[in-house]
């Protein structure tokens, strides 16, 4: 039953993300989805009406973009963002000044000893937080 609500939460999402990137009004999009699904509302579809759903919108343009997709993006990033807030801070601070996953690894290992960031302890990550946002206000970020 878990994996069932799971999935519906992920259809519904990808559907959301659809809306989002094919810049649908809230009118145009409530009438793609009586026209698609038979409801007006993702969350009272069915599983089968949210799967054509999605397929009317990659249909329309839509390009669904999975996890694996995203790591590509972001070589070296920890598989554990979401998981710890403080992960999600470095990757916000390494965004901000443009730099990849590989300097917050350098600077782990450099502070630490410790080759990559998601193995630093809560009190080492912290500091490589800190240690970030002091190179980002002397860069004025």
């Amino acid at each position: 039953m878990a994996a069932e609500s799971d999935l519906r939460q992920q259809q519904i999402v990808r559907i959301h993300v659809a809306k989002k990137q094919l810049g649908l009004d809230e009118e145009t999009y409530r009438s793609l989805l009586l026209r698609t699904g038979g409801e007006a509302s993702s969350a009272k579809m069915t599983m089968a009406q949210r799967n054509a759903v999605i397929a009317e919108f990659v249909r329309l343009g839509f390009k669904d973009v999975d996890r694996q997709e995203r790591r590509k993006r972001y070589p070296g990033r920890p598989a554990s963002t979401d998981q710890v807030p403080m992960l999600g801070k470095v990757e916000a601070l390494l965004t901000g000044a443009k730099r990849p996953w590989s300097y917050a690894h350098a600077m782990a290992d450099h502070m630490f000893k410790v080759a990559r960031v998601q193995w630093l302890n809560h009190d080492q990550l912290h500091r490589l937080v800190a240690a970030l946002q002091t190179d980002a206000s002397r860069k004025g970020r």
